[in-house]
């Protein structure tokens, strides 16, 4: 399942994290959910497991963090619990801190304790697709008021900022990006709309916030590829940089040898080179092997981490490989906990 990573770090110092959704297979009462609650805070105080379950409409979400061995063997039982099915892992990684410290288990949910929910003869549809249409929507037609204020009452609710990017943000750029392709908006739209994501997603801030990646600082350059319009992704990631600590600059280059020379200058241990998170961009995989091969050669004294991300590679992360990235991220949630280990892993071998 999830392992440390590497030799600098124990796992008396790192914790797993997993986050999953799910379907509940019959409408579990107010009752019902304190008992499931109840009995799960204890089994997580034994097992030093911490975290957050939502319930919604059917569906659950639920984050768990704690020593990997643990958090192992208490995902095999979850999987195998007949109260819901239609699992499906979200993010799946090893961190340096806790998010959820206080809480054996938070629990929030929208039910109405009177009023026991009837489930219907086939699973309901997950929650967070209606929230995804609703952003669209108001994306679409520029309505920034109505998404911060959407994005503010989740957060409100229980929902974390990994759970806003990866279930709502991200999903919402590529089905901006789909009406694109149908004709259902202009490129102007979709321009403006993203916008509105972007600036919205500023307002999620990382849960780590202040939380130390040890005794060195690291550095990260963010970078959309040479000529992206699209900068959504880098957007998200710079806050999230930020609050964990990083050394964070930022470029938007016209070409190879803009961005070579900004790494030539700056020599950070990692960058990132994002595509749009809307469109697919397959037609860019030739040129960005010919960018990441010229990033290489910029710093090659220094074994500099190359990421790379976007709608491409959050559909098919192993083209990552395939243009030469040593890391391909799904989601920018959690980003600068994995470069952070990729970073460490890069100096234990120079050295």
């Amino acid at each position: 399942m999830l392992q440390s990573s590497g030799s600098e770090a124990d796992d008396t110092e790192w914790i797993g994290c997993l986050t999953y959704k799910s379907v509940a297979t019959a409408a579990p009462s107010n009752h019902d959910l304190r008992a499931l609650v109840g009995k799960a805070r204890m089994r997580n105080r034994n097992m030093s497991i911490t975290g957050m379950l939502l319930y919604e409409t059917g569906s659950f979400l639920q984050t768990l963090e704690g020593p990997p061995d643990k958090l192992g063997a208490l995902w095999t039982s979850i999987k195998q619990d007949s109260r819901h099915d239609h699992i499906e892992v979200l993010s799946e990684h090893i961190a340096p801190a806790r998010l959820f410290s206080d809480w054996d288990l938070l629990l929030h949910s929208r039910l109405d304790p009177a009023q026991p929910q009837r489930m219907p003869d086939r699973p309901a549809p997950v929650a967070v697709a209606g929230h995804i249409d609703k952003l669209v929507d108001m994306a679409l037609n520029a309505d920034d008021i109505g998404i911060n204020a959407f994005i503010a009452s989740l957060a409100e609710q229980g929902w974390t900022s990994s759970a806003i990017i990866t279930l709502l943000i991200e999903p919402t750029a590529r089905a901006m990006g789909d009406a694109w392709f149908a004709d259902d908006c202009s490129e102007l739209d979709l321009t403006i709309g993203l916008s509105m994501l972007q600036l919205a997603g500023h307002a999620v801030r990382y849960e780590a916030s202040g939380q130390s990646i040890g005794n060195n600082r690291y550095s990260i350059l963010l970078a959309t590829a040479p000529g992206e319009q699209h900068m959504l992704g880098t957007s998200l990631l710079a806050d999230q940089f930020t609050d964990a600590g990083w050394l964070v600059e930022m470029a938007f280059p016209g070409s190879d040898e803009a961005l070579a020379n900004q790494l030539s200058a700056q020599h950070p241990d990692a960058v990132d080179i994002g595509l749009s998170d809307a469109m697919p961009r397959h037609h860019a995989l030739d040129r960005l092997r010919a960018t990441i091969g010229h990033t290489r050669l910029a710093v090659p004294d220094q074994p500099t981490v190359i990421s790379v991300g976007g709608r491409l590679f959050a559909e098919a992360a192993e083209t990552a490989l395939s243009v030469g990235a040593d890391h391909a991220r799904m989601t920018a949630a959690g980003a600068s906990i994995r470069m952070a280990e990729l970073v460490k892993q890069s100096r234990a071998r120079r050295r």
